[in-house]
């Protein structure tokens, strides 16, 4: 009995093993995106905290398969790492900066000066001279700490309107509007190794756009360096803005500046305005109109979704030598801030992952498009 028990351990285990190698063949053999486009442009993601802490091994083995530069969701936004005045936490930020290193991956730290997403004292502040203490601290301090260990900032996000005026903001209210170029100078000098960039949404389109740029021009004239702008790409099915993504690649581009897409995602449900504006919401949230794809996209919508990711990745290959990152916000579905926003508890389908982790047509129509 004892020789029958151990010949059918030892089938099983065979069988286990063969198992095992077979799916790490069919894990190994899967397209990865940061392969695919090595030769063209980083491929960066958004990571929750929990990824950051490698809670989730399938999503890890998506995350390392794919991506090669990492971008925190909200770590590294001031309410996080200075939840109180002068109390700093960087546990979780050198917890990425940590898995960054072990995996060869590069970090960009997203952001240092936001509007939204202020710790609560910050947002009590009253005073020019206390905000601008807090401003100048906060900048030296977590700039400084990252040296080195990251390839760049977003120093300044979303200072703009959409018709390109500047955003009435506390930081524009109490220190003025040249609280930006005022940024990028304390970054300049407390991060001297590190890419400095400006980030917004919209600024693709005619009249941010050129309000963007006037905004980039004045820190040059200042003397300050800017390194690249961020155009973040909350684009919607169906309605992908391709000329005008065209022509603000080149006009940045032409300033001297690397252009990334930042913050990547396709809106697939419907919403009654535009933009990215954490603070904007709707109030049709008991409309099932405005939550159709609970149960999954339909085909049409999903060819949609894929045809509209090949063609923005046919034009940032024709313009590679312009971009030097496109990054998902987001790992997949299920992750995505759109569930949320602008209308709590809906189900979107905005990235190239499903809720599974697995690849959605449009993640092969990308892949494609480099084959083209």
């Amino acid at each position: 009995m004892k020789k029958i028990n151990s010949i059918l351990t030892t089938i099983t285990l065979t069988v286990l093993l063969a198992a095992c190698a077979d799916n790490k063949k069919a894990t190994t053999t899967e397209p990865s995106l940061k392969e695919i486009f090595k030769d063209d442009f980083d491929i960066g993601t958004a990571l929750s905290a929990d990824q950051i802490e490698e809670k989730d091994s399938i999503a890890d083995e998506v995350i390392r398969r794919n991506f090669n530069s990492l971008t925190p969701e909200n770590i590294m936004k001031s309410m996080h790492i200075q939840p109180e005045w002068g109390t700093y936490d960087f546990t979780p930020a050198d917890k990425l900066v940590e898995y960054s290193q072990k995996h060869g991956m590069s970090v960009v730290g997203h952001t240092l000066i936001w509007h939204s997403q202020l710790p609560q004292f910050a947002r009590n502040i009253t005073s020019k001279d206390s905000l601008a203490e807090f401003f100048t601290n906060h900048i030296n301090t977590v700039a400084s700490r990252y040296d080195r260990k990251i390839q760049g900032w977003d120093v300044v996000n979303e200072a703009l309107n959409e018709d390109g005026t500047m955003r009435e903001s506390i930081f524009y209210k109490l220190l003025g509007e040249g609280y930006v170029t005022e940024a990028f100078r304390l970054t300049q000098e407390a991060a001297p190794n590190t890419e400095l960039y400006y980030n917004d949404y919209n600024n693709e389109q005619p009249s941010k756009r050129a309000g963007c740029i006037e905004l980039i021009k004045k820190i040059q004239d200042a003397g300050v360096r800017i390194d690249g702008v961020g155009i973040q790409g909350h684009w919607h099915v169906g309605r992908i803005p391709l000329k005008e993504i065209e022509e603000s690649i080149l006009e940045y581009s032409a300033l001297g500046l690397k252009v990334m897409i930042t913050e990547l995602d396709v809106e697939v449900l419907p919403r009654n305005f535009q933009g990215a504006d954490v603070n904007q919401r709707m109030t049709m949230k008991d409309d099932p109109a405005f939550n159709p794809y609970v149960d999954g996209l339909p085909d049409s919508v999903q060819q949609q979704l894929a045809d509209d990711y090949a063609a923005l990745f046919e034009l940032f290959l024709k313009h590679k030598d312009k971009i030097t990152r496109v990054t998902f916000w987001g790992v997949n579905d299920g992750q995505s801030w759109l569930n949320g926003w602008p209308v709590p508890g809906r189900t979107n389908h905005p990235l190239l992952f499903d809720r599974e982790f697995k690849p959605k047509p449009a993640f092969y129509k990308v892949i494609e498009a480099k084959k083209n």
